[in-house]
């Protein structure tokens, strides 16, 4: 199986919400553990995520260890960063044997060329400020910045503010099929130029919800804040679906 998920949010929340988060993700890498060839995390793993030279965050270590054991035993964990989480370097490959790919990708899985991307910073042309804003923090020139200048107990201190104020001002968002648009045409125009990309798979937008339109299907999963969660798989006989797993109990 060939299993895909994005939008956990580490560290996100209160420190219960933040406990049961990671209680959920762990349950459900336990759950795929038996038969994963291959986890595709598709971005926003952690709520913020930077890496000094020899520091990095706190916590995450049940969710980490579970990780580099699957990537011990075999099997293929790649990180497509997102905008939570574009501030990583090389810790998660060196310790946790986790590939990092920072830009969208078309990857081939078994014969199938399918495109996986977080989904920010993706057909944002007529939005100024937003382009600025992904220039600004993509920069290496501000993270190196950033991390000679400000101490990591206080950067870390920032990134949990920062990435709070985004997602509550964001929180009253009632996304529909309709905020997803930006996305389904981004995956038709690359369609039409490589019709043989018959599948795209995003996070980000936190709405699970899925386009087909002739040999092109767009698949959205969720984020991990309710009380189920949605990934996609591939199965043995290459179907790739939506899958749905239940969260114990609401996180947030």
């Amino acid at each position: 199986m060939i299993y895909f998920v994005s939008d956990i949010h580490l560290g996100a929340g209160d420190s219960h919400q933040a406990r049961r988060t990671e209680s959920a993700f762990c349950r459900w890498l336990d759950s795929v553990a038996a038969d994963a060839e291959a986890i595709y995390l598709l971005g926003d793993i952690f709520d913020f995520w930077f890496e000094y030279r020899r520091v990095v965050p706190q916590g995450f270590t049940r969710v980490l260890g579970r990780l580099a054991d699957l990537s011990l035993r075999g099997v293929k964990v790649v990180l497509f960063t997102g905008n939570h989480d574009m501030w990583c370097y090389d810790y998660l490959t060196r310790e946790c044997g986790i590939e990092i790919i920072r830009k969208p990708q078309v990857i081939t899985i078994r014969g199938q060329k399918i495109h996986l991307a977080h989904g920010d910073n993706m057909n944002i042309k007529g939005q100024p400020m937003l382009r600025l804003m992904n220039a600004f923090f993509r920069s290496k020139i501000a993270r190196l910045l950033f991390s000679w200048l400000i101490h990591p107990d206080l950067a870390l201190k920032f990134g949990g503010w920062w990435s709070g104020k985004s997602r509550k001002s964001h929180g009253g968002d009632v996304i529909t099929p309709r905020h997803l648009g930006f996305l389904v045409e981004y995956a038709r125009k690359h369609h039409a130029e490589n019709s043989d990309t018959t599948a795209y798979i995003f996070g980000h937008m936190h709405y699970p919800y899925e386009v087909q339109e002739d040999n092109l299907r767009v698949l959205f999963l969720s984020n991990w804040s309710h009380t189920e969660a949605v990934y996609a798989a591939m199965d043995t006989d290459n179907i790739l679906q939506l899958n749905t797993f239940t969260i114990d109990e609401t996180v947030s």
